[in-house]
């Protein structure tokens, strides 16, 4: 059995290292719960609140679970908000002009494939840094929806399409019955398919990974397709909830998405990314804004507070990848 310098055993620390590696970010996750019921039971542990805040926080999921998944090949995406803002203008502009209801959501989502493609042809296969390449892409994107709105909310929605983003499918809201589709394909293409298996690859090293006959710049390449298709999807169901499109709503998901993301890359795998860690991520997230809401913290704090999460997450990463 292996020692430490001092002859001691070392197994149990090993272990407790080992399952605080493991499970940390869901004990903080509990933490979080437990401590705002404390400070605000009539307010944060009710029915209502709970159930809004799973509510509020499905789009930011759906989102992440896209940006999760560019991450897994060791690649980012800075552009996850401004493409979803960019898709909400898109479908209210059509819905507005009286194209149909599905006809507008189809064509929403082909434009953010294609907004994802332009992302992935712009990194992968051109080799801009995924920094520099979706921050540019970010700025025009945000520039196109400003545009296109003049700056101003898109109002005059049809009735029905409420249902998306404020209706119930069952006692579920519609954006929680969503974003669990979105998680649930997200997670059977990591861990189920050989092309997810490729993502974790490339990420672990893109040098062997290509040596071993992996298309990488494909892989990337389509990666990037699938976050510009989580972002639409995700602001068609923000647009629905604020039944109004304007041209920067979905911009917090920028930073919010990567600190879910690297949250949950200290959950259940070492150090990368996973759909069901990065739902955990989004949920400490939204735990952590909702509460401290509900407790009177300041709007500014909070993103202070924000940031700092981020550098965190950053970090227990980072040690997580080293000692695995």
């Amino acid at each position: 059995m292996r020692t430490n310098s001092g002859g001691l055993d070392s197994g149990p620390s090993l272990d407790l290292q080992r399952f605080l590696k493991t499970w940390g970010t869901l004990l903080g996750f509990v933490f979080l719960v437990v401590l705002f019921s404390l400070l605000r039971p009539d307010a944060f542990a009710q029915i209502r609140n709970l159930r809004n805040l799973v509510e509020q926080v499905a789009t930011l999921a759906i989102a992440s679970a896209g940006v999760g998944m560019v991450m897994v090949t060791g690649d980012f995406d800075l552009s996850v908000g401004a493409v979803a803002s960019l898709s909400g203008v898109i479908l209210a502009s059509l819905l507005v002009s009286g194209v149909g209801i599905a006809p507008a959501i189809l064509l929403t989502v082909l434009a953010g494939a294609a907004i994802g493609a332009v992302n992935g042809l712009i990194i992968a296969y051109a080799g801009v840094s995924p920094f520099i390449g979706t921050l540019a892409a970010m700025t025009s994107y945000t520039g196109l929806a400003l545009f296109i709105t003049r700056g101003t909310t898109v109002f005059g929605l049809p009735a029905a399409f409420r249902w998306i983003g404020q209706g119930r499918v069952g006692p579920i809201p519609t954006p929680v019955v969503i974003m669990v589709g979105v998680v649930l394909a997200t997670w059977i293409l990591l861990d189920y398919t050989t092309f997810g298996q490729r993502l974790y690859a490339i990420g672990g090293n893109r040098q062997a990974a290509y040596l071993a006959g992996i298309n990488t710049s494909r892989a990337r390449f389509f990666a990037y397709v699938y976050s510009g298709v989580t972002a639409s999807i995700s602001g068609i169901v923000l647009t629905s909830r604020l039944f109004s499109a304007h041209p920067q709503a979905a911009a917090p998901f920028m930073l919010n998405a990567a600190a879910a993301v690297f949250l949950g890359m200290t959950a259940f795998r070492d150090g990368q990314p996973n759909a069901f860690g990065t739902v955990l991520g989004v949920l400490i997230m939204g735990v952590l804004s909702n509460g401290l809401n509900i407790v009177g913290v300041d709007t500014y704090i909070q993103s202070v507070l924000t940031g700092a999460i981020l550098i965190l997450a950053v970090l227990l990463s980072g040690l997580s990848q080293r000692s695995a």
